[in-house]
């Protein structure tokens, strides 16, 4: 056994406090500036340019401020490769842009940078049916895939209780997806199809940390079944503890990188997945440790009080 045995009630109590201070502060910030939909989840435009040579985002965006009234979303954009170089103009809203719009956008960026070659690269509209119907699909995906991973939880630990296992999870998950939704939120970044790529992604890593927390749990219940289930929880962290941060902090420098060289290369379109990820990793090693852990005890305790206060009340 560990010679040191963390008390993880304390972690609980400490963690709950973190992730009410993240709520709180996401919550302000949803209130105050919003939630930002990708086109594709909210309808509207997406317009591109490629041009050559060095056009800096504020005179571009000048130039497109002269002929659009209304708000849109600007980014810069570098192929890998590095031959191709793009602004990008996102354009949420229930009216796609006019063809006499485009139009004219497109005579005022050639004229005003006709040294840079300005081209239209691409453009595409959405409308908001086909955007809502893509959302719910999303939504959808995202509750099966949450219902398997129950099911799945509630099956391989029936003998340690798998119906308060699989809810304990259920709520590390639902903290870790709260926990990057306001990182999109804070960072102001859309909402679109690489955040459902990250949410699957944060529901199998978040997953995984918890069912090598109860796997523990479970074999030191076969060797040591003196044990009271507080005391099993906290050895079984305790051991697998370090395990965890490592495997977290290994795939989080990895997905740091991505959010480095994006930057670096312009390439800001990578910002809606690597962000995101890089917390809901986090939150995943934390709320599998010190979340998913303390609720099961907390909830196998208050179960196995029952029985005997009902013994109490017979004897009287």
């Amino acid at each position: 056994m560990a010679n040191k045995i963390m008390n993880t009630k304390k972690a609980f109590k400490i963690s709950v406090i973190v992730y009410a201070a993240i709520f709180l502060i996401g919550l302000i910030f949803t209130l105050f500036a919003g939630v930002k939909l990708d086109i594709n989840f909210s309808g509207g435009t997406f317009i591109s340019y490629s041009y050559e040579g060095k056009i800096a985002k504020k005179d571009f965006k000048a130039a497109v401020d002269k002929v659009l009234d209304r708000d849109y979303t600007l980014s810069q954009n570098t192929s890998i490769a590095g031959d191709t170089t793009t602004y990008s103009l996102s354009l949420a809203g229930k009216e796609a842009l006019s063809a006499e719009l485009q139009e004219k956008l497109n005579e005022e960026l050639t004229t005003t940078f006709k040294d840079n070659k300005v081209a239209l690269f691409d453009s595409n509209s959405v409308s908001p049916s086909i955007a809502g119907v893509f959302l719910l699909k999303c939504l959808a995906a995202v509750l099966l895939a949450a219902a398997i991973v129950v099911l799945y939880v509630g099956i391989r630990f029936r003998h340690i209780g798998g119906v308060s296992a699989a809810l304990t999870a259920l709520c590390a998950l639902v903290l870790d997806l709260l926990v990057s939704f306001f990182a999109c939120v804070i960072f102001r970044l859309p909402i679109d199809s690489y955040y459902v790529a990250v949410v699957l992604t944060i529901l199998g890593y978040s997953l995984n940390d918890t069912i090598v927390i109860y796997d523990k749990v479970r074999e030191n219940k076969k060797y040591y079944p003196e044990l009271s289930v507080a005391e099993n929880m906290d050895r079984s962290i305790s051991r697998i503890m370090v395990r965890n941060i490592v495997t977290t902090v290994t795939t989080v420098c990895a997905v740091v990188t991505i959010i480095v060289v994006s930057e670096v290369c312009g390439l800001t379109t990578l910002r809606p997945f690597a962000i995101p990820m890089a917390f809901g990793l986090v939150s995943g090693c934390v709320s599998s440790l010190f979340v998913a852990g303390p609720l099961w005890v907390m909830y196998r305790e208050k179960k196995d009080a029952k029985p005997k206060s009902n013994k109490k009340k017979n004897r009287k």
